[in-house]
């Protein structure tokens, strides 16, 4: 059933856990993480990166997302992942998000709380919840990781937004890790605190290790984001499948084992996030 961000987030925080929040890219990976969410009976969300909504793949993607959604017998929410700009937010409401992310975290504070306030209050008008992000969370490739999320800034920005959740950073990025990140577990308990108990995001999902995620669940991380390994899990069975010399050519039963690959990993983290049983 195709539900709001604030419906997954009141029950993560009601069961004290965590949503699987899952970047999409094609049906086959819309698929795979509907069908991990189904066997495991855990709500999830699936999220698409704003670069498919600002470009033509956005218009026939979020089409197969919200019929999945519909479809599917877990509450799903179908969410706009980094929107950059009221561009990428006007497309994502207008095919049927139910969950926008405003990531203006690479502006200076004030112009991040103003830019995320009128996004906000724009997706009011269809009770559409948003997702802010304070501490530019970049890539694993960068030089130089940004300053860490602070307490007294979050609750700032909590307050002057009125944000649904809030992504920090604390030591997670983008990418596959080249070592294990050293997550701040302390940060994402004062800074929960300081907003009283707002709901916590951690994007970089892919590679941080099993307890940190599971003690920052803990600590008051709501919705866990993983893009990458989804999209490794899904071209590294396509790469096996093809180099097989009686290889499969119809398309849609070529991907059948890819779906699989992903449904496989998607279940990994579903548990990691203690939703499963969860959807009601």
């Amino acid at each position: 059933m195709l539900v709001s961000l604030k419906d997954v987030i009141t029950m993560a925080e009601e069961g004290g856990y965590c949503i699987p929040a899952f970047n999409v890219y094609n049906i086959e990976t819309c698929m795979g993480a509907v069908k991990a969410a189904e066997e495991l009976k855990a709500p999830c969300i699936l999220q698409v990166y704003p670069r498919l909504m600002k470009e033509e793949i956005g218009y026939y993607l979020a089409p197969v997302v919200v019929a999945a959604a519909r479809k599917a017998s877990v509450p799903v929410c179908f969410h706009l992942d980094h929107g950059p700009s009221e561009l990428e937010v006007a497309r994502s409401l207008r095919w049927g998000a139910t969950g926008i992310m405003m990531d203006g975290s690479a502006l200076n504070f004030e112009d991040n709380i103003a830019i995320t306030k009128r996004v906000v209050d724009l997706c009011s008008y269809t009770d559409v919840q948003v997702e802010g992000e304070l501490g530019h969370i970049g890539a694993v490739s960068d030089d130089s990781m940004d300053e860490f999320t602070t307490p007294s800034d979050a609750k700032i920005f909590v307050e002057r937004t009125g944000v649904q959740a809030l992504a920090v950073l604390v030591g997670n990025a983008h990418g596959r890790y080249k070592k294990p990140p050293k997550i701040d577990i302390q940060r994402i308990a004062d800074i929960r605190q300081a907003t009283n108990g707002t709901a916590l995001v951690l994007h970089g999902g892919s590679g941080i290790p099993d307890e940190a995620i599971k003690e920052a669940v803990k600590a008051g991380i709501r919705k866990l984001n993983v893009a990458t390994d989804i999209c490794y899990s899904f071209l590294d069975c396509v790469a096996e499948e093809i180099a097989k010399p009686d290889r499969v050519i119809a398309v849609d039963n070529f991907m059948k084992k890819p779906i699989e690959a992903v449904k496989e990993f998607c279940m990994t983290k579903v548990l990691l996030c203690g939703a499963e049983g969860k959807a009601r």
